[in-house]
């Protein structure tokens, strides 16, 4: 019987697997196998928080597999070697995988199908993460795009539905070849159990990324619009790592959520959507611009006169002891539970780049391996976008005030006690600024830090060193 093999990578499901489709059509049997090579992913290698996720999204694919009759092979790469040796030992025919957008990724994964088409061979990639490959959308002039909002109706007067496919009820298995390393082998999981508060809010998988979507329609799509903002409230819908490890389409997303429209949600089913488009744009800048993960898109700020970074305040940035009590909820959320609010992620980011004028790489990096949903495309889209270097981005002198942007998404102070409790007794007006209430301090007896940075004189440096730029 032919036999396909079916390459996993970032694309953890069985539901709407374009690659997989193709692989068992005709009732070929397959050969499911995840290769681990980090080192050919270039210079963003998964960080820890993606491999600790990753550990558990693939325990559970395998068992999904195991459920039809199959399983999954893992191996260590280099990834072309092990599947010439795969197919070789196997009698392979051909394999299937569905395509990544990563500079460094997108070049090796050229190459495999090249070498692999060259021996005979048959080699495909289909698009099983985004609604529109990069290069389908173009301006009228044939460039990419570097604005949103034309982006985003140019994907709309082009909407098509996208295609749903259930995930097989079995699967035909071929043991031939070798049967690969132990997950446990990969070594993704850390010794240590300082993941443990990530798995408290997300469950890894297919079936998670289902138990999400289903819990965000019923409780939190109704408001979403409003409810997005808020940080101490369930108002978002976290499927930003399901997302990023294909446990979950986009295109399932949008066709589950305009099934749940109704009257009353039809403004944030919208919302949501168009949330997914910025995800797309994202991929779209990186695909065409593949430099920007390590570069300003805008040359302007090729020269910009960055600080420079201060080590203990850089660290005190990452641990959540800036002194700014919204920046540091953040932080803290983030270093708990691998995942951080959307609007706290522009505060805390604001905050380096133009409170302590450091380099939003910075920030980049360290959000890549403490995130579980460090996705290239987004990480760098949402950092340069905030720093005001990217495409479409907020402008250089518009700088978040994190003392009102506290007051006005979290006026009673939930979010900011939550995450430091040395401030959960504080009176609510002395919640945003506390360094201003030295007396409500001493009597709650709280060591908490002063500023690291004036919030007024930052702004105006930071200021004085954009119009150097003009």
């Amino acid at each position: 019987m032919p036999t396909n093999i079916v390459w996993f990578r970032d694309d953890l499901r069985l539901a709407d697997n374009p690659a997989l489709q193709a692989a068992v059509k005709g009732g070929h049997a397959i050969i499911p196998v995840y290769i681990h090579a980090p080192d050919e992913e270039g210079k963003w290698a998964p960080g820890r928080a993606s491999n600790a996720w990753r550990d558990r999204s693939l325990r559970e694919l395998d068992a999904a597999l195991r459920a039809r009759g199959s399983r999954l092979r893992i191996f260590f790469g280099p990834t072309l070697r092990t599947l010439q040796s795969l197919v070789a030992t196997a009698g392979a025919d051909a394999v299937f995988w569905n395509r990544r957008y990563e500079p460094a990724v997108e070049e090796r994964d050229t190459a495999i199908k090249k070498a692999l088409r060259g021996e005979g061979l048959r080699a495909e990639s289909y698009n099983g993460a985004l609604l529109y490959e990069p290069w389908e959308l173009q301006t009228r002039q044939g460039d990419p795009y570097q604005m949103f909002t034309p982006f985003w109706k140019t994907v709309l007067s082009q909407w098509r539905e996208p295609k749903l496919s259930d995930a097989p009820e079995s699967l035909v298995a071929n043991e031939q070849g070798p049967a690969g390393v132990a997950l446990e082998d990969l070594k993704l999981a850390p010794a240590l159990d300082w993941d443990a508060g990530f798995w408290q809010r997300f469950t890894p998988g297919e079936a998670g990324a289902r138990t999400a979507l289903k819990t965000f329609s019923a409780a939190a799509l109704a408001d979403y619009r409003v409810g997005r903002d808020v940080p101490a409230i369930h108002g978002t819908s976290r499927l930003s790592p399901h997302l990023h490890f294909g446990e979950i389409s986009p295109g399932r997303l949008a066709v589950e959520l305009q099934r749940a429209r109704n009257p009353g949600n039809t403004a944030s089913v919208d919302g949501y959507i168009r949330e997914l488009g910025w995800r797309e744009f994202s991929y779209h800048l990186l695909h065409h611009f593949p430099k920007t993960p390590d570069e300003n898109l805008n040359p302007r700020f090729r020269n910009f006169d960055w600080a420079q970074a201060v080590p203990s305040e850089v660290k005190a940035w990452q641990h959540g002891i800036t002194g700014i009590p919204i920046v540091d909820a953040g932080m803290r959320e983030l270093w708990q539970t691998g995942w951080m609010h959307n609007r706290v992620r522009m505060l805390v980011a604001s905050f380096l780049t133009k409170n302590m004028r450091v380099d939003w790489s910075h920030g980049a990096r360290w959000f890549w391996d403490t995130l579980v949903d460090a996705d290239l495309a987004n990480n760098t889209q949402g950092w340069q976008w905030t720093a005001g270097t990217g495409a479409d981005a907020a402008p250089y002198f518009r700088v978040f005030n994190p003392l009102l942007q506290a007051q006005r998404f979290d006026p009673r102070g939930a979010y900011v006690r939550r995450w430091l409790p040395e401030l959960a007794h504080l009176p609510d007006e002395a919640m945003f600024a506390p360094w201003e209430h030295s007396g409500a301090l001493k009597m709650s007896a709280c060591a908490y830090p002063q500023p690291i940075v004036d919030l007024k004189a930052s702004r105006e440096a930071a200021m004085a060193a954009y119009k150097a730029t003009k």
